[in-house]
């Protein structure tokens, strides 16, 4: 939630940089928040399924 209100408040330093946005644009807003959670997804997802591929008894003997 704290990443949220500090993005808010950011956007008023970057309104120069933005063109035909508003800083507080919630379809902004949203794509950036899905694309950081299918990114998230992504990161976790990868790694888990390698690891759910190895036999838990070999991987405690080593």
């Amino acid at each position: 939630m704290s990443g949220f209100v500090a993005s808010w408040w950011l956007t008023r330093l970057s309104v120069s940089l933005l063109y035909g946005v508003t800083p507080t644009d919630p379809l902004t807003f949203t794509s950036a928040i899905a694309v950081m959670i299918s990114v998230g997804i992504a990161a976790t997802a990868l790694p888990a399924r390698r690891a759910a591929h190895i036999d838990p008894m070999i991987a405690l003997r080593e």
